[in-house]
């Protein structure tokens, strides 16, 4: 028998690094979940906290995977799942309940929009995962856009005591799901940082101690940040290509 015959006959070790961040995969499948649960209850910040905490539980997720060696196809595929739960349809059903189940026809129909948006916006990341994705985002993220919509409702509950200016809270439905299926990109916060990543760094930092001390408030300026800075950087591009393209076009003229 030879060395090859005798290694395929040995039993194959297990591998149960991927166990690790599939816990904080399903803790996020679960708040998410548990999210829509308490939003049909009329519980309607408890359900926003829960998809906050399967945010934070998604990060961490990846950060495990990383960190574990436990990086895997199936590992993805799980995430997508778990994220599509708790950041595609929990938030649908969130600002459903909240303001689009008063407006009839097309109040369901915005909110299918955003989901078909975030199903869309998932597997698109799936197929780029390797690629382009490591260094931008390639239209606006699923959780950013869902926690978009959750942390508004929670300033204004803060702010306001109530949930206030909800025709805004459809505006921004309407604008993620475009910016969802999009090709503006959005900065990736890198794992190993360099000098050029130092401004993400302080503005992550700000953030969390912020967010310490009193997250109602501040979240949801942050992500407000984030998005519209995006869309800046993006009109920024298309300008300069465009007055690049006219500077040519007189170049070739004279």
């Amino acid at each position: 028998m030879t060395q090859s015959e005798s290694q395929d006959n040995e039993p194959r070790r297990k591998d149960y690094r991927g166990f690790f961040p599939g816990i904080f995969t399903m803790g996020n499948l679960v708040c998410g979940f548990i999210a829509i649960i308490s939003v049909s209850q009329g519980e309607i910040l408890v359900g926003c906290n829960f998809i906050l905490l399967a945010a934070f539980l998604d990060i961490l997720d990846g950060k495990v995977a990383r960190l574990a060696g436990a990086h895997s196809d199936f590992g993805v595929e799980l995430d997508s799942l778990a994220d599509f739960t708790s950041f595609g349809i929990a938030p649908a059903f969130l600002v459903h309940a909240v303001k689009l189940k008063g407006m009839g026809e097309s109040g369901w129909i915005i909110g299918v929009v955003f989901i078909m948006a975030a199903s869309y916006r998932l597997a698109r990341y799936n197929l780029l995962a390797q690629s382009d994705e490591k260094k931008n985002f390639l239209g606006l993220p699923v959780p950013a856009a869902a926690l978009g919509l959750v942390t508004y409702v929670i300033f204004s509950y803060e702010v306001w005591g109530a949930l206030e200016y909800t025709e805004y809270l459809v505006g921004m439905v309407i604008i993620f799901s475009a910016l969802m299926v999009s090709q503006v990109e959005y900065d990736v916060f890198p794992d190993k940082p360099t000098r050029e990543d130092l401004p993400k760094i302080a503005l992550l930092i700000v953030a969390l101690i912020g967010a310490f001390f009193n997250y109602k408030l501040v979240l949801f300026p942050l992500l407000g940040i984030y998005i519209l800075y995006g869309l800046y950087r993006e009109g920024y591009r298309l300008y300069d290509k465009a007055m690049g393209l006219v500077g040519r076009s007189k170049n070739n003229g004279s």
